[in-house]
């Protein structure tokens, strides 16, 4: 079976890295989370515990070294050297991560990096800007969505089951934020590419949007 590079991309919270991560590893494809690129950048920045400078963010993003590590149900993430993977999944890396990808130079930084990891191909890469920037002449190109509220009740639970305690109105005004800043910024916005195949897993349960994803992937490859 020819391996393939596989492009999808969608809002926050729809469930792309899970899913992705699931149908790579069944296919045997490597797993790119490129979110967890740009909350890395975002991390480093909270660590220095400067105000929000674009320029000092750019050149954090210039310098630091993001490694992924795939185990058995989980990707994990470095920064340079640090294990990094629940510390990026925390709101206060949420509530500013949609403003540091906004960065043009720190969006160049990170798809330089996409690029390189996608050329010798089967690659299944998740992201906002995937089937439009970073790999444009991907094989497939999925956009997976859901509702605002389905995608906040989803982040929710997630919160809930790492004993995070947040509102629910707090978690859907988020998502309902990094949509707005995803689309409207001047970088690379959110859109579905043009040949882009739509799922909307707002009604589907974890497995039956696997599913559904992994039917457009095997279709491709024949």
């Amino acid at each position: 079976m020819k391996k393939i590079v596989v492009a999808i991309d969608g809002p926050a919270g729809a469930g792309k890295s899970t899913i992705a991560k699931l149908a790579a590893e069944k296919l045997g494809y490597a797993y790119i989370d490129t979110g967890a690129m740009y909350r890395s950048v975002a991390w480093k920045f909270l660590q220095t515990g400067k105000p929000f400078d674009e320029d000092f963010i750019s050149g954090l993003s210039k310098t630091m070294l993001i490694d992924f590590k795939p185990e058995a149900k989980i990707n994990r993430v470095f920064v340079d050297g640090t294990e990094v993977t629940d510390a990026i999944r925390t709101p206060e890396v949420t509530a500013i991560v949609s403003r540091v990808a906004a960065i043009g130079a720190v969006r160049e930084a990170m798809v330089d990096q996409q690029r390189r990891m996608g050329e010798a191909g089967g690659v299944l890469m998740d992201g906002r800007d995937i089937g439009t920037v970073v790999l444009p002449n991907a094989t497939v190109k999925i956009f997976l969505t859901a509702s605002p509220e389905a995608r906040a009740t989803r982040r929710w639970k997630e919160y809930q089951q790492k004993g995070i305690d947040t509102p629910y109105e707090d978690v859907l005004a988020d998502v309902k934020q990094r949509d707005y800043q995803d689309t409207h910024r001047a970088a690379a916005p959110l859109k579905q590419a043009d040949d882009a195949v739509l799922l909307d897993t707002s009604e589907l349960n974890f497995e039956q949007s696997f599913e559904a994803m992994k039917k457009m992937i095997t279709e491709k490859v024949g």
